[in-house]
């Protein structure tokens, strides 16, 4: 279809790196096809996309808010809704007024059909598969308005743990394949990219559908000529094999830098949540990490508060996280999910005592990575500079090992992997000034 206006397109994204990655795609392909481009600044938009997250009870909320917004802001833009939430409530999402399309994840990678589809006849649309169905890989790599691209190599996850609806949401594991993949990178290095992160539901499942494994896919992306940089974004500690944490300490490309979800620390809790490992295996691979990669930084997912989280349950997990030398919390807490396994586990934590857990999280992870971070005070590390907002005067990056730092702008740096020394002193956001940069 060529249009004679092009229209313009406004995407609200919630939750993980992989809907980022896939609703730049969506945005991609639209251009492409000459069928809109993204809105710029107060422009207002012919078309809505939301693409959802149902992580918690609260993202679904905030969905519904974004969704009603749009309605009314925009009442006469083309409100398309897919994602998560969109395949766990597709049929009450249509039931709102003024949402024209809602797709669920099977569909997502015919978003653009279905947008094209609509200017032509303006018929309303839902399309929600149920998730034992779901089969479709659909590929995802851009960087939207940022400096990194995310690249999406696998989707859906095979684990029920009791509290979460993934399963029910993304369906079940799929890859792309290795060559696909690489593809992509090559892509990206063409296109002046200089740092990928490796994104996915479950990515140390990679392979299972194609007989490919997740060590082969990284060693295959090392190769990749002009991609500086590499990051995986979360890995289970089950799936973290030690071939992979030994061949990152050494390759070309790969940041030291994990993010591996432990959830609790407790092994009653992690028991109760149907996690596929206990913590002495969780301890061992943080161990492993910080032989191999003594610089490396390390983020964890917690969740508090959960159906059966006991009190010294709690206690006994805060002490053995503060004892493994992570660097950072993604903390959050325990929402009840509909369907899920946890509504069967008697103890229900009351939200006084989940928020204050959080808080007490939160305390430590701020501790530590403060802790971590005066370890490089003043030292010289490389940093890849992003692209800051229009008319900002300062721009940041991160180092090999995750530490943001801020300098003052200046246009030749953006995209680029510098050298810059560390200041002394640590800002109110964990972040760090640069005292030298060495270009």
């Amino acid at each position: 279809m060529t249009n004679e206006v092009l229209h313009r397109v406004k995407f609200v994204t919630l939750g993980c790196k992989l809907n980022f990655s896939e609703s730049a795609t969506i945005g991609q392909q639209l251009a492409e096809r000459g069928i809109a481009t993204t809105v710029k600044g107060d422009e207002e938009p012919d078309i809505c996309v939301v693409n959802t997250c149902s992580v918690t009870s609260l993202a679904d909320r905030k969905c519904r808010q974004h969704i009603r917004s749009l309605i009314k802001r925009h009442p006469n833009a083309l409100v398309v809704v897919t994602g998560c939430y969109a395949q766990l409530q597709g049929k009450s999402i249509a039931e709102i007024p003024g949402v024209d399309i809602v797709l669920g994840n099977e569909q997502k990678g015919d978003v653009v059909d279905y947008i094209e589809h609509w200017l032509n006849n303006h018929k309303p649309a839902l399309a929600v598969t149920p998730h034992k169905d779901i089969r479709t890989f659909a590929p995802s790599c851009e960087c939207g308005d940022r400096t990194r691209y995310f690249l999406k190599v696998q989707d859906g996850c095979d684990y029920y743990c009791s509290y979460c609806t993934i399963p029910l949401a993304r369906g079940r594991s799929r890859s792309g394949t290795i060559a696909s993949i690489v593809d992509q990178a090559r892509d990206v290095a063409r296109r002046g990219g200089k740092e990928i992160v490796i994104t996915g539901v479950n990515i140390g499942d990679f392979g299972k559908n194609t007989g490919e494994s997740f060590i082969n896919l990284l060693k295959a992306l090392d190769r990749v000529e002009g991609i500086e940089r590499y990051r995986i974004s979360s890995i289970e500690p089950d799936l973290l094999d030690d071939e992979v944490i030994d061949w990152c300490a050494g390759s070309r490309a790969f940041m030291p830098h994990f993010h591996i979800p432990l959830q609790s620390g407790n092994d009653e809790v992690l028991r109760l949540m149907r996690r596929h490992y206990d913590r002495s295996l969780f301890a061992r691979k943080v161990e492993r990490i910080h032989e191999a990669m003594p610089h490396a930084f390390i983020g964890v997912d917690v969740m508090v508060g959960t159906r059966g989280e006991l009190p010294e349950y709690f206690d006994d997990s805060l002490q053995f996280i503060g004892s493994l030398g992570v660097q950072h919390l993604h903390v959050f807490p325990y929402s009840e999910r509909p369907g899920t396994m946890a509504l069967r586990i008697p103890y229900i934590v009351p939200k006084a005592e989940r928020d204050s857990r959080v808080a007490r999280m939160m305390e430590l992870s701020d501790r530590q990575q403060r802790q971590f971070i005066e370890r490089f005070l003043t030292a010289e590390r490389p940093v890849l500079f992003e692209q800051p907002p229009h008319g900002s005067k300062v721009m940041h990056g991160f180092t090999d090992n995750y530490i943001r730092v801020n300098a003052p702008y200046r246009e030749q740096l953006v995209n680029t992997v510098t050298t810059v020394r560390l200041g002394n002193t640590i800002n109110d956001d964990l972040s760090v000034d640069v005292a030298k940069t060495n270009n």
